[in-house]
């Protein structure tokens, strides 16, 4: 399943951009988080796209504009450009966002990180963090987050995970070092402008390759990081897993499960404008 091609829509004028933060507020955040300021092509060619359950489960009726934050090459963006809401997408990768404007050329796409966006006040019905919210700050993204929404606005935060309970995925999660896979029992943390916290998880299967799955493995942020050597062993254990010991063949297709997590919260009415 890939994300529908986006269509339709202007996103509002952005306002003047205040002081800018943090690009990752901690320096581990920013160790990591600096593997996908570059290559945004392959990343864009070899991640999965979401769910449409994932959206029209976020989206509230009557939703007119919406803000995609670290929007990277507009993965997300694009189910909800799809919907015709006027979209603005902010990310701190010029190289990411690079993409997002070849394929989505109606969105409106700026520099800028969850803890300073450079957008307008009130501005967006909806503001969506896809698969970024653990590179935040979650206490300064909430109140930048807090001040670009319109009352009673709607937060989310989505991640796609490969579905561990699987178990040879559980494999394949340790070999390709995916340590984004949440723990049972998993609550992001959102800060005091938002109440009513609740999820929807998505189960569904993204048609990959074996040489799919080892070209996503390269775009996460262990394997960027990584020196030639252990980049060479990565690589060597997932061909084991997948040709030797799972027994598939170059270019055969492999139904990679994954699990959607899409959380939602809402503004609290005394959350105005900073």
């Amino acid at each position: 399943m890939r994300s529908p091609a986006a269509s339709s829509g202007q996103p509002g004028i952005p306002g003047p951009a205040g002081p800018r933060g943090p690009k990752l507020h901690a320096a581990r955040r920013n160790e990591f988080g600096q593997s996908f300021q570059d290559g945004g092509e392959h990343y864009d060619r070899v991640r999965p796209g979401y769910p449409l359950d994932s959206v029209d489960w976020l989206v509230p009726e009557g939703a007119k504009a919406a803000a995609d934050v670290g929007a990277g090459t507009g993965k997300f963006t694009a189910l909800l450009a799809a919907r015709g809401l006027e979209v603005a997408a902010v990310d701190p990768s010029a190289d990411m966002l690079e993409q997002l404007r070849k394929a989505h050329q109606q969105v409106t796409a700026l520099e800028g990180t969850a803890e300073a966006t450079g957008l307008a006040d009130s501005a967006f019905d909806v503001v969506s963090v896809a698969q970024a919210w653990h590179w935040c700050d979650p206490l300064l993204a909430s109140t930048e987050i807090a001040r670009i929404l319109r009352p009673q606005g709607t937060l989310g935060l989505i991640w796609n995970q490969l579905d561990t309970e699987v178990p040879w995925v559980h494999r394949l999660s340790r070999i390709m070092h995916a340590g984004d896979v949440h723990k049972p029992g998993f609550r992001p943390v959102i800060g005091p402008e938002f109440a009513g916290l609740e999820s929807h998880f998505t189960k569904w299967e993204d048609a990959s390759s074996p040489e799919d799955i080892m070209e996503l493995t390269k775009s996460r942020s262990y394997y960027l990081r990584a020196n030639d050597a252990t980049r060479a062993k990565v690589m060597g254990n997932l061909e084991w897993y997948l040709y030797d010991h799972l027994g598939h063949k170059p270019g055969e297709t492999i139904h990679l499960p994954y699990v959607t997590q899409t959380w939602r919260a809402f503004k609290i009415h005394s959350a105005g404008p900073r």
